[in-house]
């Protein structure tokens, strides 16, 4: 006879990015999801907030959000998909649109498989981004704020799934 055993091990906890422990001490990952296009893994996305993070009231609360990208992307296309997602969460006008797009191409270099980019959200409007621990952007337009983490945040996503897992919902 034969007998065996089943040993529990607890995973262990989740330890932030050196630049969000930095910047949010306190915080702790709400929840993470992946994005997939067409099956194939574009990033992994995780949620760092300080606990009681409100996701119905993202833009104002301080948190960051880490995507860690499994392919190659060219940042100029990441700036402009991301300029066309802002437009699913809000309205913005053109004269927006340039500006930010002209941030986004200075925050989002170009990606390779592990590299990182963090958003980090002060809520009060300032943002800044960071290309695998290093500064690349920043910018105090509360506007930008809130539909730029819209894109995974607000529940016009165009990802409520990833929204779900971002913000530990029941799926």
């Amino acid at each position: 006879m034969t007998t065996s055993s089943l040993t529990s091990v607890a995973a262990p906890t989740p330890v932030a990015p050196p630049e969000v422990r930095a910047a949010l001490p306190q915080a702790r990952l709400v929840g993470s999801g992946t994005l997939r296009f067409f099956g194939l893994l574009v990033y992994e996305a995780r949620l760092w907030a300080a606990p009681g993070f409100q996701p119905d009231a993202y833009e104002r609360q301080p948190f960051a959000l880490e995507l860690e990208y499994a392919r190659k992307l060219d940042g100029p296309a990441i700036a402009e998909r991301s300029v066309a997602e802002m437009r699913r969460v809000g309205p913005l006008s053109d004269t927006q649109a340039r500006s930010w797009l002209g941030l986004m191409l200075q925050a989002f270099p170009n990606v390779v498989a592990q590299d990182r980019l963090v958003g980090l959200n002060d809520g009060q409007g300032g943002v800044r981004f960071m290309h695998n621990g290093r500064p690349t952007a920043q910018t105090t337009d509360a506007d930008y704020a809130r539909l730029f983490f819209g894109i995974w945040l607000h529940p016009q996503t165009s990802a409520p799934a990833l929204r779900r897992a971002l913000i530990g919902a029941e799926r």
